[in-house]
C-alpha cells in the first residue's frame, strides 16, 4: 500500500558580512620653541682709595727740610733773635743809665753777656710722636645692574589625524529555499479520484 507523503525540503538560507576595519592615524608634530636670554647690564662705578702720607715734619725732626723751609725759618729765627738783642741792649743800656743807683752794673752785664745760656733737655725722640700724618679716604663703589627676562616664543603645532571609518557590508550568500513534493497524494471525489 502506498501511503501519501509530502516531502519539505529546505535550504536554510545565510548572510554574509564583509567588515573593513576602521583607521586612525595621528601625528602629532612638534612645538615649536624659541628662547632667548639678554645679558645682564652690570655697571661698576669705583672711586679708588686714596692713602694720604705726610712725612714733611718727620724729615724736618731729622734736619731734613726743603730749602725754602730752611729760609723761612732762618728768617724768622733772625727776627726773633734782633728782638731779643734789642731787648737786651735796651736793658743794659737802662741799668747804665742808672748807675748812680749803685751796684755793679757793667760787671754784671759783662758775666751775663760771657756765661752760655743752661740748655735744658730730656728724652727726645727723633722724629717726635705724631710728626707723620696719616690720611685715608676709603673710596666708594657703586654697582648698578639690571637684569633683562628671557625672550620666549612657542607655536603651539595641531595634531594631524587622519580617520577612515570602518565598513560592515551584509549580503545574502545563500537564499533560502523550500521545495514541497507530493507522492500518492490523491482527491477522492463523488465518482471522482484525481492524484495531486
Amino acid at each position: 500500500m502506498q501511503f501519501p507523503q509530502i516531502r519539505l525540503q529546505a535550504t536554510f538560507g545565510q548572510t554574509e558580512i564583509r567588515t573593513q576595519q576602521s583607521k586612525l592615524e595621528m601625528e602629532q608634530p612638534k612645538a615649536q620653541l624659541s628662547i632667548q636670554q639678554p645679558s645682564a647690564e652690570l655697571n661698576i662705578n669705583r672711586k679708588s682709595a686714596r692713602l694720604t702720607i705726610d712725612q714733611t715734619e718727620a724729615r724736618a725732626d731729622m734736619d731734613l727740610k726743603h730749602i725754602s723751609r730752611r729760609i723761612e725759618e732762618a728768617a724768622q729765627q733772625g727776627y726773633q733773635d734782633w728782638l731779643a738783642g734789642l731787648a737786651r741792649v735796651a736793658q743794659d743800656g737802662d741799668e747804665l743809665m742808672m748807675i748812680e743807683n749803685g751796684g755793679h752794673p757793667i760787671a754784671d752785664q759783662a758775666k751775663r753777656n760771657s756765661e752760655s745760656p743752661i740748655l735744658d733737655f730730656n728724652i727726645g725722640w727723633i722724629p717726635s710722636v705724631g710728626s707723620v700724618k696719616l690720611g685715608y679716604d676709603p673710596g666708594k663703589v657703586d654697582i648698578n645692574w639690571k637684569t633683562n627676562r628671557p625672550v620666549i616664543e612657542s607655536q603651539i603645532n595641531k595634531p594631524v589625524i587622519s580617520y577612515t571609518p570602518g565598513k560592515a557590508e551584509i549580503s545574502l550568500k545563500q537564499h533560502p529555499s523550500l521545495e514541497i513534493d507530493f507522492v500518492n497524494l490523491k482527491h477522492v471525489g463523488i465518482n471522482y479520484e484525481q492524484s495531486i
